[in-house]
Formats: structure tokens, C-alpha cells, sequence
């Protein structure tokens, strides 16, 4: 009799966490998941950048409400930005400063909302992240 309630608990365990553990994805190109993530970030990027960005995406993967985004911003013709107008200037003239981004968004009410991002970083700005913002690993491109 234990042994069958054990075997019915552990049963029901497994699919109540299966229930609640989420799948992790890339949104397609094009698609309406995709867009909405990218100009989520776009609005605080070109406010702080001071011109029209575009995005070269590396990686971009979600779980549930959760995104993660890295790649390289670019000017609208598909170049690097103009650094020169931005509080960037000097790192940029330093050699301290690589044109990249990565950010960490999550959906609240249906609306993709910038929980941080950062710009130009010479290492992985975001590592730890997941632990931060509560965010899952998964989302993010660590090793395994």
C-alpha cells in the first residue's frame, strides 16, 4: 500500500513539475513575438544612442515571460552608430568599447517591458543576470 501512494505521489510530482518547467525558443524573423521584443529595446537604446538603431541579432531566446537579446546595434543604413554623439565617445576612442548589446526583457500585462540592458561591453555583461532578475538560465548562452 506505501509503496503504490509513493508511486502515485511521484507520479503526480513529475507532471506538476513538468506543468511549470518552460520550454526555451527563438521567435522566428519576422514574427510578431520577435518584433515586439526587439522594439521594446529599441525605444531606451536609440533614446540613450541619440539616432535610429537597427538591430543585428546573435541570440535571442525565450522562456515564458522571459527574454534574452545580444547582437549588434546598427545605423539605419546597416552600419556601425555614430559613437561620437553619445556618452560612448571616449570609450570608444579609448579602445575600451565593442559595438554590441544584450538585454533582459520580460512580459508584464502582454507588453514586452526592458528589465536592463547594456551597450558597448568589453566582457559578458550579463552573466549572473539570471540570478539578479530571477530570470531562467536557459535563456541565457552559457556553456553547460
Amino acid at each position: 500500500m506505501l509503496k503504490k501512494s509513493f508511486l502515485s505521489l511521484s507520479i503526480v510530482l513529475v507532471f506538476a513539475f513538468s506543468a511549470f518547467a518552460q520550454k526555451t525558443y527563438t521567435p522566428e524573423k519576422g514574427s510578431a513575438e520577435r518584433t515586439a521584443i526587439l522594439n521594446a529595446l529599441r525605444t531606451p537604446v536609440e533614446k540613450e544612442l541619440k539616432q535610429k538603431i537597427q538591430f543585428a541579432v546573435n541570440t535571442l531566446r525565450v522562456s515564458g515571460n522571459w527574454a534574452f537579446v545580444n547582437g549588434e546595434p546598427q545605423n539605419a543604413s546597416g552600419g556601425i552608430p555614430n559613437y561620437r554623439i553619445t556618452q560612448y565617445r571616449r570609450a570608444v576612442e579609448d579602445g575600451f568599447f565593442d559595438n554590441n548589446f544584450q538585454a533582459l526583457l520580460r512580459r508584464q500585462n502582454g507588453k514586452w517591458r526592458v528589465v536592463t540592458y547594456a551597450i558597448g561591453c568589453t566582457d559578458v555583461c550579463w552573466y549572473g543576470w539570471w540570478d539578479d532578475y530571477k530570470a531562467p538560465k536557459s535563456i541565457f548562452p552559457v556553456g553547460k
